[in-house]
């Protein structure tokens, strides 16, 4: 068995990483019909291939003559650290960026049987046939110069990964307060049933009128400019001015019972506690009124880099958010 030194080790990591990254985003593009740069990452790399690679070619180092054993101590390293990968994402996230839950034989959707398999056979042709090249070019290169790529790669993969992290926690907090935002307006409209018949069906209007106008205006953005980018922003604007409007009526609602219903009833006990309830609603108005104007196109565009490169992410806590943000995007292409 053939020692490595570190920056070796690294080298492997990334190559495969970048392999990982040609395989994975050729065979979603072919899916799609359209090209998908795959991957958590903005670069051409997949750390969990490489991730994966370096784990195989460690847990196979005394069985490298049984392709047997190779396919199946590659293929449980593998599946543990996919296992592994997929939960600390998700509980870091709230999003998995692979679900195998439709798949048969699955364990909790992050690693099913056909996927172990894949890794087992990958396991064998990596040892036995991907990597003897690899080593030999990689051994061949001047250890100077391994030591100064490996620092080049780490460095651009670091700035990578911040970056998509970043993007990633901004994907988390908008569908965490996009689900509540959604749950508040809910609750609110429920305590609110008792406003008149008339505001209700002004708001309807306008929305239906509002919807109409950005559908319109997003079509015309996406003819000029050809740009999705302006598509999607557009769409991202329609969505938030009819939350707005939502508030909107809420406000106006809750103002009409402040002023109409409560006015005789001011000096009852009954009267007083309805007036606190209104006056909280009032703040909590207040409040999402805030909340969204937190709510960037900024973070919607990093939101939207990151489920283009990873279209199959899905959310078990927030999955209708989740696919109605994928949704829009597929309409624009």
């Amino acid at each position: 068995m053939q020692t490595y030194h570190l920056t070796q080790w690294l080298l492997f990591f990334f190559i495969y990483s970048f392999i990982g990254w040609i395989w994975e985003s050729c065979y979603v593009s072919v899916r799609k019909r359209h090209w998908v740069n795959r991957g958590f990452l903005h670069g051409p790399m997949l750390p969990i291939y490489g991730s994966g690679a370096l784990v195989i070619l460690i847990s196979t180092i005394g069985v490298r003559e049984n392709p047997w054993l190779i396919f199946l101590f590659g293929m449980i390293a593998a599946t543990v650290l996919e296992y592994i990968t997929g939960a600390v994402m998700e509980r870091l996230f709230h999003v998995r960026y692979w679900d195998y839950s439709r798949q048969k034989l699955n364990l909790n959707g992050y690693i099913c049987v056909s996927s172990s398999l894949c890794w087992g056979v990958f396991s064998v042709l990596l040892v036995r046939v991907i990597h003897v090249p690899v080593e030999r070019a990689v051994l061949d290169i001047p250890i100077f110069v391994t030591d100064c790529a490996a620092l080049v790669l780490t460095v651009i993969m670091s700035v990578d990964l911040t970056q998509s992290f970043n993007e990633a926690m901004d994907l988390k907090r908008v569908l965490v307060q996009l689900e509540e935002s959604k749950e508040q307006i809910k609750k609110m409209q429920e305590k609110l049933k008792t406003a008149s018949d008339e505001l209700i069906a002004d708001y309807k209007m306008r929305s239906e009128k509002l919807m109409e106008e950005y559908r319109a205006r997003a079509e015309e953005a996406a003819e000029k400019s050809r740009s999705r980018k302006a598509a999607y922003l557009e769409w991202i604007d329609m969505k938030r001015a009819q939350r707005q409007l939502q508030l909107e009526e809420l406000a106006e609602r809750v103002e009409s019972l402040v002023k109409e219903e409560l006015s005789a009833k001011a000096d009852s006990l009954i009267g007083e506690k309805r007036r606190e309830e209104l006056a909280e609603l009032k703040k909590t108005i207040a409040a999402e009124f805030h909340r969204m104007s937190s709510r960037t196109d900024r973070s919607y565009l990093h939101i939207a880099s990151q489920l283009k490169r990873n279209p199959t992410a899905a959310s078990g806590k927030f999955a209708d958010i989740l696919e109605e943000l994928k949704k829009s995007l597929d309409n624009l292409k």
